[in-house]
């Protein structure tokens, strides 16, 4: 784990919720931005080894709930995030399986090696 990585790997920890790569960039050093390069490589490694997920539809990052693995890749994580349109929140919760959408898949010889499912809705302190 290089020092980028493991910065960056602290950042995503230290959010409050899902952080854009951008933030993090901002925040990289206390005396200026990183290059962005350095920060999205760092993102994209951190991904890949299972230690934070990218919630698409917002463009940032969470941290794991399941990174205790030490520096190998994961299986096959399969996550749901719940994310509050109200006030941000977001809330992993990891399925162990998907029945119907692994059924289709093997049905097309193709094997699922990473999911993530987003569901938007409000929270319990937003109802």
């Amino acid at each position: 784990m290089t020092s980028s990585r493991q910065r960056t790997l602290e950042l995503v920890l230290q959010a409050d919720g899902p952080i854009k790569a951008y933030d993090v960039i901002d925040r990289f050093h206390t005396e200026g931005a990183a290059k962005p390069p350095t920060v999205y490589r760092a993102l994209s490694f951190l991904e890949q080894m299972g230690l934070i997920h990218r919630i698409e539809s917002l463009n940032a990052y969470v941290a794991c709930i399941d990174h205790d693995h030490g520096h190998e890749p994961i299986k096959a994580h399969r996550a749901m995030f719940l994310l509050c349109v109200c006030c941000g929140k977001s809330e992993e919760i990891v399925l162990p399986h998907f029945d119907g959408i692994d059924e289709a898949a093997h049905s097309k010889g193709f094997e699922i090696s990473h999911l993530t499912l987003e569901a938007k809705g409000k929270c319990q302190a937003c109802h």
